[in-house]
């Protein structure tokens, strides 16, 4: 087995990289799901530069999760970005054209 030695002051600023990464992961656990931005149809139509149609179609074909509360409608901000992530399409590299255009 190898050993490694360090200084006395790289140990303690070790402990202390680890002590933080410790209380951002508390802090994480401890969040409250109602933490999350809920927005009305008026919001996600604009965020998403659709209409009201597209967004219904998008609910009864269960594209977007939602909460309803009388007539009433909420989307999650996590669930839009998470569609938006879903959905994201990579460029693709331009090939070079060997062909000219006359």
């Amino acid at each position: 087995m190898e050993k490694i030695l360090i200084s006395n002051d790289e140990f303690k600023q070790l402990l202390n990289k680890i002590d933080k990464l410790e209380s951002k992961i508390d802090k994480l656990s401890k969040q409250n799901p109602l933490d999350d931005t809920w927005l009305d149809i008026q919001d996600v139509c604009q965020l998403l530069k659709i209409s009201k149609r597209t967004l219904q179609s998008y609910r009864d074909k269960g594209v977007l999760p939602f909460s309803q509360n009388g007539s009433k409608i909420y989307y999650k901000a996590s669930d839009i970005q998470q569609y938006l992530d879903d959905n994201y399409k990579p460029a693709f590299k331009n090939k070079k054209s060997t062909s000219y255009v006359r």
